[in-house]
């Protein structure tokens, strides 16, 4: 019996509008055999948190370069939250400050990927995390 692929979403929130590297990561882990969604830059939380409900993902990576992190990735988890009882894997990744990651983590977002992670390691986050 095949595995059903994981199915990933990759958002940009707020109004950054570097996504460089969102997309190589969307093509990152496609390579690694998962089904990605790639959303775009200039999205709201409550964008984000429909299409994750109505694409039914299983993680949710977040992509922030503007320092608003400490807003956009709480509000979009707990949007999500409050909708759907999905387990759905957090992460996110861009210029956060260490300091800023333990809060992300109390927030629910389960790990956030800075600059130099390699492709390799968040692919094997994820499936360490999901299966």
């Amino acid at each position: 019996m095949q595995r059903k692929k994981m199915r990933v979403l990759i958002a940009k929130p707020g109004l950054d509008g570097h996504d460089r590297g969102a997309k190589v990561l969307a093509q990152g882990l496609r390579d690694a055999g998962m089904e990605v969604i790639y959303l775009g830059l200039r999205l709201t939380p409550e964008q984000i948190a429909e299409a994750t409900i109505q694409e039914d993902v299983d993680v949710l990576g977040l992509s922030c370069l503007s320092g608003a992190h400490m807003v956009l990735f709480p509000k979009t988890v707990k949007l999500i939250k409050a909708k759907s009882d999905k387990n759905i894997l957090f992460v996110g990744g861009g210029i956060i400050p260490e300091k800023d990651i333990p809060r992300l983590k109390e927030a629910g977002m389960a790990e956030i990927f800075r600059p130099g992670a390699s492709i390799a390691e968040i692919s094997r986050f994820i499936e360490t995390h999901i299966n």
